[in-house]
């Protein structure tokens, strides 16, 4: 008899995002003249960066030309965007990563979840707390994470590293020894940033104790601050034991478009054994690539007009993110990050749990936002606001929040 994988049957209700999404449908039919505004899923609402458009333009032509037609393309990705990457994201700041250490993907979402293949079931997993829920999920479908306590809210296997106010909203190093450790800069959801001494403690951490770093620098773009560094592999040591996730999704708008990238570098060895041999054959196995297409419109992000229309963009929702901050914290909100990331992680206000926060804001002021308990324990009386609507509805959504609890 066929047999299912009952680690999926462990998962608490659907994944965070799923239930937004049904609860603001739900709300929507009920109150179909309700003008309900977005500031939860972080999503971006600009269209894509001009010279990204005209370079997808002329990969079409090439695609309609016999002469210049491609079928299969290497599944890491073409030569032309690792090169790119590898000489724009990492050299320019002075950190040698060569382009076949880059791997070109649809997603850093995918890949901090797929990841986990090339790792033992049996490894102990920690993970900041609040956390981005695919990190915790994806454990528990693989049955690193053991058994969810309803009770909690977490499971049993993963350490958690609670990220509470009075530390700034960053992870303090583990009692328990981790195999892997789960880091997020600038962090989703809090916003909060780690600078370079913070990180060295990590990769010292790390190396001392045979761990291995998934460093999810998605929102790196935001980085305003001189000394957060945009990549972990601006520490020493830090080839030798960590892999890093990079998207184009919130700096170029590629959240419809899909792509992004995973490094992994030729030091980090675990036994003797390539970590990057592994996910070769990992993502060549189970992966056939990134359509071209899209890979010559990420290509031309780094042209010298894509990168000013991209950084154009991050500006532009920087100041949505800094606008929220500055007129909730006037209002009497306690509010943190929009510094360094376009989110801002708002305290509850009189107690509310974050969910009937959620509710409240729906109902009353028909604006949407993510309850922090979806993101862990210590999430709970907190909410997440992103800075990635247009202009107009945030500075709409504001009022409307003012209005509603600053009577």
């Amino acid at each position: 008899m066929v047999k299912i994988n009952e680690n999926y049957l462990k998962l608490p209700g659907s994944y965070l995002f799923s239930t937004i999404a049904r609860k603001v449908k739900e709300y929507k039919e009920a109150n179909p003249a309700a003008n309900v505004i977005s500031l939860g899923i972080g999503d971006v609402t600009l269209p894509l960066p001009a010279a990204v458009i005209s370079a997808m333009h002329r990969a079409v032509d090439e695609m309609a030309d016999k002469s210049t037609f491609r079928g299969y393309g290497p599944e890491q990705g073409y030569d032309f965007l690792r090169n790119a990457i590898a000489e724009n994201d990492y050299k320019a700041r002075g950190v040698d990563i060569s382009p076949d250490e880059i791997f070109i993907s649809d997603g850093a979402k995918s890949d901090s979840g797929n990841i986990g293949d090339i790792f033992s079931a049996d490894n102990v997993v920690a993970v900041c707390d609040p956390v981005y829920p695919v990190y915790v999920d994806t454990n528990a479908m693989a049955g690193r994470a053991g058994d969810y306590d309803e009770k909690t809210g977490m499971w049993t296997n993963i350490v958690y590293m609670p990220c509470l106010e009075e530390n700034g909203f960053l992870p303090q190093l583990p009692e328990r020894r981790p195999d892997i450790i789960y880091l997020c800069f600038p962090n989703n959801p809090s916003g909060a940033a780690a600078t370079k001494a913070e990180l060295k403690k990590w990769v010292d951490y790390a190396l001392e104790n045979g761990s291995v770093i998934f460093f999810d620098a998605a929102y790196e773009a935001y980085i305003t601050e001189d000394d957060v560094p945009h990549s972990i592999f601006e520490i020493d040591g830090a080839k030798r034991c960590a892999i890093e996730f990079r998207s184009f999704s919130k700096n170029a708008g590629f959240t419809g478009t899909r792509c992004a990238f995973t490094v992994i570098p030729d030091e980090l060895k675990i036994g003797g054994v390539s970590v990057k041999s592994l996910w070769n054959r990992r993502h060549t196995t189970k992966f056939n690539g990134v359509p071209y297409i899209v890979q010559r419109g990420a290509e031309a992000v780094y042209t010298p007009e894509g990168r000013e229309q991209t950084r154009a963009l991050v500006a532009y929702y920087q100041s949505n993110a800094r606008l929220i901050k500055s007129e909730l914290a006037a209002a009497g909100f306690s509010v943190s990050g929009g510094v360094n990331s376009p989110y801002v992680w708002l305290k509850t206000p009189d107690g509310m749990t974050s969910w009937e926060f959620f509710d409240e804001l729906l109902e009353k002021a028909n604006v949407v936002g993510t309850p922090g308990s979806g993101f862990g324990p210590s999430g709970e009386g907190y909410f997440r606001l992103t800075g990635f609507g247009s202009a107009e509805n945030t500075r709409e959504a504001i009022e409307r929040i003012k209005a509603v609890f600053c009577k």
